[in-house]
Parts: structure tokens; C-alpha cells; sequence
């Protein structure tokens, strides 16, 4: 009866409110209210246990995963906020690893209904009211929260945290965060709060006075995660850029031990480090699925992140490359198509969301920048011949949209 009740739930929830990642602007709220309603309706949840938050554009959901691992590592019972999902509604909310059980998913939303209902909260406002009330009532002791889209007017923004961080800035979420990297920069740092330090992951120009005058202003002390060396600290996650995301969250952790009631040892930061798959279950960030072919798959969707990622994958060994490839429709595709392969054998297709890139679309403008293959009528079927088509020295990759890897059977 259960399973019934927890799929009807969620229908609800995907039915009844606006999504961002599944519809994308129309779902989009530039305003606290509702989630300051939402606390208060829940007795302000998230003042009953500490936190660590987490923006930028590429690494904040890895950087989360590796600080929420060494916490548990170190003895502490840690919620983790982060989001989108890819398989299960349920690993947006986690306590030590776990997904939050179906009924308290079912029981919130029948306690909490009519006023959900009333004031007309979004898909994401209510998941983060869900998500501390949970954690409030768990006990945790420190909770690690991930922004969802920006920082100064994100609904998690009504934490107080023991320390903030910002990983990097990209040009990403352009129509709601401004057109260039100051711009989302000042949306970033709206995180910054009074005498609460800041670790920013990486230092770049555009950004530095602007994180600068925000700190100054909150009398917030700023520490650059670059300043971290890193001959000791290694990772069970696979990507090269992971390299940057040990440094904020060694930084961070730092910090915490340093400043704070959180006591953590170098020992339980290393051994967090690597074992963040196991004590997380973070999945699709340079995963390897299987050997021969080599298949990876990886989350990235901007062009920061694709950067990294398909520098990494060219340096992978292999006879042919084979790339099944689908976007979601408000990427600026002139930006990322360029960085891809042309001697690769393209699979396109479209993740199975409202927001997803019309495949023959996708075909015939990456055919502009000489990246040539088949359209296929789903992600499933585009993996399956790519598998098909590949020989077992050759490789296959997987990405341009979390919504692709989402659909693979990871």
C-alpha cells in the first residue's frame, strides 16, 4: 500500500508543482517568501541543526558529497541537501548515505498539503522545506546543503552556516543569473553571511574584487581553497577536475576544525576523501561503467565543466571514440559544440524531460562544427548502439546533460 501511496505522492509533486529542471524558467522563483513561509509553517527547521553550504557553477554537488563523507567518516550524523537527482526523488535527501525513506516523503506531503497547495510552492521550495524538516527530526548533527540555481535568492539561502562555499563561476544559468561572470558572481556571494567565513574554490579576475567587497561588507573572512596543497589528499572520484574540488573541500573542512565545535583529523579527512562513492553513493561523475568497451559517463553540461571532462576523455586510451550526446534546450550550443571531438562517432539523442533538446535539432547544428552520427528516439536506444557499434579497445562517452546520464542504467 505503501509503494501506491509514495508513487501517488509523487505524481503530485511533479504534477501539481513547477519543476524547474523538467520545464526550466516558468518554473523559476526570484524570491525567498515561500520558503520563509514554508519554515516558519515548520517551526524553522534548519536553526535545530549546523550546516555547511555550497554554491558555484561546476563542483558544488562533488564538493558536497566529499565534505558530507569525511563528516560521516569523522563520527558525525550528516544530512546531505543536494540536487538534481538522477535515478530516485530520494537522493536529494540523505542522512549518513541514506535516502530518506518513501514515508516520510508520503507523510510530509499529507501533514503539509493544503498549505503547499495555498501558496502555490515550486517543486524545489518544497523539496528543501522537506529536506530540514527531515534533518530536524533526525537530529543530525551537521547538515552539508548544496544551492540549487544561484545563492543570493535560492531557497536554501535561509541557512546560517558555520562556514559558506563558492566553487567557481561559469557562464551558466544566464537568464536568470546575469550575462557575465561578475554578474552571477554578485548572485553567488549572496550566500556571504555576517562574520561567517568564505572558502572560494578558485580565484579568477572576473570575480575576485566582486567576492571581495561582498566579504568585506559582511565582515566575512575569505580563504582561496588554491592556497590547499595537495600531495596528500586523493579521491575515489575518477575526474581530473575532482583535483580542485579536494582543495575547497580540504579548505572547508579545515576551517571547520580550526573555527568551529566540528572536530575532524587529517586521518578521517583522507580516508573521507576516498571513500566519498561508498559513504555517499554519489554516482555519475566520471563513473567508468564497464571495461571493454571502457564506457564514462559524467554529468557535466556547461561549458566549464565539458571542458575538463572531454580534455580527460581524449587522454583515455582507445581505438575509436564513440560520444551519445543530448542537451537539455536552454544550452548556449555555439559555446559547448565546439569543445567536442570531430573524429568521434556521434549518437544524439533527447533526455525525456520537457527541457530536452529536439534530437534532429541537436543533429543538425552539431553538424555545423563537423560532428557527424544518427539521431536515435531515446538515450536508451542511442547507448545501446553505440554499445553495439563499438569494438572492445574503443571508447564510449556519455553526457551533455545530467538528464542523459540520469537515463542510463547506473
Amino acid at each position: 500500500m505503501l509503494l501506491i501511496d509514495y508513487n501517488e505522492t509523487l505524481k503530485w509533486m511533479f504534477a501539481k508543482l513547477p519543476m524547474y529542471q523538467r520545464l526550466g524558467k516558468t518554473a523559476f522563483k526570484k524570491d525567498l517568501t515561500n520558503i520563509i513561509a514554508l519554515s516558519k509553517q515548520l517551526d524553522y527547521p534548519e536553526k535545530k541543526f549546523l550546516t555547511v553550504h555550497v554554491a558555484g557553477t561546476n563542483g558544488k554537488g562533488s564538493t558536497s558529497h566529499m565534505i558530507a563523507s569525511v563528516l560521516q567518516q569523522a563520527g558525525y550524523k550528516v544530512g546531505l541537501y543536494t540536487s538534481p537527482h538522477l535515478k530516485d526523488f530520494r537522493e536529494r535527501i540523505k542522512v549518513n548515505g541514506n535516502c530518506i525513506p518513501k514515508k516520510e516523503v508520503v507523510k510530509f506531503i499529507d501533514l503539509h498539503k493544503v498549505f503547499l497547495e495555498q501558496q502555490n510552492l515550486s517543486f524545489f521550495e518544497l523539496t528543501v522545506g522537506l529536506a530540514f524538516d527531515y534533518f530536524a527530526n533526525q537530529h543530525v548533527d551537521i547538515a552539508v546543503i548544496e544551492v540549487g540555481l544561484g545563492g543570493r535568492l535560492d531557497s536554501t539561502n535561509i541557512v546560517t552556516p558555520l562556514v559558506s562555499v563558492i566553487t567557481n563561476i561559469g557562464l551558466d544559468h544566464t537568464q536568470f543569473l546575469g550575462e557575465t561572470l561578475a554578474e552571477i558572481a554578485f548572485e553567488k556571494a549572496g550566500i556571504i553571511k555576517p562574520e561567517i567565513p568564505v572558502v572560494i574554490g578558485e580565484k579568477q579576475k572576473e570575480t575576485t574584487q566582486v567576492f571581495k567587497e561582498i566579504a568585506n561588507k559582511n565582515q566575512a573572512k575569505m580563504y582561496y581553497a588554491e592556497e590547499v596543497i595537495l600531495d596528500n589528499y586523493k579521491t575515489d572520484l575518477l575526474g581530473n577536475y575532482q583535483k580542485k574540488n579536494v582543495k575547497t573541500a580540504v579548505m572547508t573542512l579545515n576551517l571547520l576544525d580550526q573555527q568551529t565545535t566540528i572536530q575532524i583529523s587529517d586521518k578521517e579527512i583522507k580516508t573521507g576523501l576516498q571513500n566519498v562513492v561508498a559513504n555517499t553513493g554519489l554516482k555519475g561523475r566520471y563513473q567508468i561503467l564497464q571495461k571493454k568497451p571502457k564506457v564514462i559517463c559524467d554529468t557535466a553540461h556547461n561549458k566549464e565543466g565539458l571542458q575538463l571532462v572531454l580534455e580527460q576523455v581524449q587522454n583515455e586510451q582507445y581505438d575509436q571514440l564513440h560520444i551519445v550526446l543530448g542537451v537539455v534546450n536552454d544550452k548556449s550550443l555555439d559555446d559547448i559544440l565546439p569543445l567536442f571531438p570531430i573524429d568521434a562517432n556521434y549518437y544524439f539523442c533527447k533526455p525525456n524531460i520537457p527541457r530536452g533538446k529536439n534530437k534532429n535539432e541537436l543533429q543538425q547544428i552539431a553538424l555545423k562544427f563537423g560532428l557527424k552520427g544518427d539521431v536515435y528516439d531515446s538515450v536508451i536506444h542511442a547507448y545501446q548502439n553505440a554499445l553495439k557499434s563499438a569494438e572492445s579497445g574503443d571508447l564510449v562517452y556519455v553526457g551533455g546533460s545530467t538528464f542523459v546520464v540520469a537515463e542510463l542504467p547506473i
